[in-house]
């Protein structure tokens, strides 16, 4: 994949700085700690999803930047590397602990992304591979860790239901410790891999034995891969290293039967895709600088796009949001976008402004989604979006009970959701154009994306006009103290306002490059389009009182 030509500009910039910020989080705890893992007999978690994962093929990590700037730099990836790729021509989704990060602990935000990853598989309906080396719970985080309807517990609650009603292949090596309540994530898995003399597996380890019973015992003789395998019987199979039980977990991806006896999945897929028309490098220059300045959107489009690009639905009718249908990688798509442009047509009043949506255009995207819907066809979400307009004439031509018609049409919509966050990504704006909350399949970010209620200025206006307007009617001006608390809402604003920002909490599943874009979005695509709906919570279980749980 060809990277950017060399530049200067906002998003050469940001995408820089994202490149030197994953290259530190992917060393995980450090060379040194990466040493001890080598010197125990262990590869990493990211070698052991190197040799997992089909060998040329798109790995797209979600979460990488979560927590990175919290615990003083302490957690990168939260102790956890979670994403979706390939495995024998498969979607996958792969969990695997760092034991680099304070031995694979458990922090609060592993939690949060260990949740994630299960929503993405349950919703996919594709297999999920756990690769288990965790001492635990960080204990003086615990708070954060035990309790609650989303603390650790929700994992097993997940577990359980995608064994006995989603019928989720899950498969668990425990490749290092596996302690306490964690042992019941391998536990109510499909199958458990246990590897010879480093992995361990117990509700207590040999300290907390001797402490609760008086009890000396080995940790092999205690818990290993030994004692599962031939005296418990809880693990199925014993291998010898950590290569060879990557291998094994391949071996079993491989047997697993179609879903619904179709190898693609539910959604067909053209074959002979034609690239893209624009090289994803364009990206680089066809995004301003200064993100208030307009652009063109179908340019963009034409980046991620098969060769025959989109075809438009009223493409002059209210031409501030942009619908239309097209292919990516030979999937059938269709496309929800803001055009950034200023809009002149038939409407009286003056232009409209791009990446505001108007009555018109909420009732346009409306009647699209339905009709995505009804054809079975995925969705991608292109947000550049400042927000609904507002006013007397907005207010008078319905823009509420419009809005209301374009959310309802997205959150009902039961066909696979993806969101791309371009530029902003404001307001009510945010949610009608597949918001986190609306649970999209995935949800995806530039570098340039800004995520908020409103931007810097907007919120200084908000904070500070009554003041403003005061000193204006008593011919002052802002005095310092004024103008000192007016700069730090901005610099504040700006910090929230960075794709980083939301992604170290998980408000976007990763931030990507646009060199990466289109093979993102292809993973992405193939993964949700076994997705059967609806996209109520972060799985759908059928209701149906007679219905009796599988067998395990």
């Amino acid at each position: 994949m060809n990277g950017p030509a060399p530049g200067e500009g906002r998003l050469h910039t940001l995408a820089a700085e994202l490149r030197s910020l994953r290259e530190r989080l992917r060393q995980g705890g450090g060379e040194e700690k990466i040493r001890r893992q080598h010197d125990q007999g262990k590869l990493t978690a990211r070698e052991r999803i190197g040799l997992l994962l089909d060998e040329g093929s798109v790995w797209l990590e979600l979460g990488l930047l979560v927590a990175h700037d919290r615990y003083e730099g302490e957690a990168p990836g939260a102790g956890v590397v979670t994403g979706v790729g390939e495995v024998q021509g498969r979607e996958v989704v792969v969990v695997a602990n760092d034991a680099t990060v304070k031995a694979g602990s458990w922090w609060p935000e592993t939690i949060t992304k260990m949740l994630r990853a299960q929503e993405a598989a349950m919703r996919c309906r594709i297999p999920i591979i756990y690769l288990v080396d965790s001492a635990g719970v960080n204990l003086p985080y615990q708070g954060g860790v035990f309790p609650g309807q989303y603390g650790a517990a929700r994992i097993f609650y997940y577990n359980s239901i995608m064994r006995r009603y989603l019928g989720i292949p899950q498969i668990s090596a425990v490749m290092g410790p596996c302690i306490a309540g964690g042992a019941y994530l391998p536990a109510l898995s499909d199958v458990i891999l246990m590897v010879e003399g480093t992995s361990f597996m117990g509700l207590g380890g040999p300290n907390l034995v001797k402490g609760a019973t008086g009890q000396t015992v080995g940790r092999e003789e205690l818990g290993g891969a030994r004692v599962h395998t031939e005296v418990s019987g809880v693990a199925h199979y014993m291998v010898p290293d950590d290569r060879v039980c990557v291998e094994k977990i391949r071996q079993l991806v491989g047997e697993l039967p179609d879903v619904d006896g179709r190898a693609d999945g539910r959604m067909p897929v053209r074959s002979g895709a034609t690239p893209p028309t624009r090289d994803a490098g364009e990206i680089y220059e066809i995004l301003p600088d200064d993100h208030r300045l307009p652009y063109d959107m179908n340019r963009l489009l034409e980046c991620v796009l098969d060769g025959e690009g989109l075809e438009e639905f009223q493409a002059k009718h209210a031409a501030e949001m942009i619908c239309g249908t097209g292919f990516i990688s030979g999937i059938p798509v269709g496309v929800i976008a803001n055009s950034r442009r200023i809009v002149k047509d038939h409407r009286p009043g003056p232009p409209r402004s791009g990446g505001i949506v108007y009555t018109e255009s909420a009732r346009k995207v409306a009647y699209f989604i339905e009709t995505m819907n009804r054809h079975r066809t995925p969705i991608l979400f292109v947000q550049d979006v400042s927000g609904f307009m507002v006013g007397t004439d907005a207010e008078h031509a319905g823009i509420i009970r419009a809005g209301a018609e374009f959310v309802e049409a997205m959150a009902a919509a039961t066909v696979p959701k993806l969101t791309l966050t371009v530029n902003h990504a404001s307001g009510a704006g945010y949610y009608a154009m597949a918001g986190q909350g609306f649970d999209p399949d995935f949800i995806i970010s530039l570098p340039t994306g800004r995520m908020g209620v409103m931007e810097g200025e907007s919120a200084v206006m908000a904070l500070f006009s009554a003041q403003l307007d005061r000193l204006r009617a008593e011919g002052k001006v802002p005095d310092e103290d004024l103008r000192t608390r007016m700069d730090e809402v901005r610099e504040e604003y700006e910090r929230q306002l960075d794709a980083r920002f939301a992604a170290a909490r998980g408000f976007v599943d990763e931030v990507v490059l646009p060199e990466e874009l289109r093979d993102a979005l292809t993973l992405l695509l193939r993964a949700a389009r076994q997705n059967p709906g609806p996209h109520l919570g972060p799985f759908h279980l059928p209701y149906d009182p007679t219905a009796v749980p599988v067998a395990p």
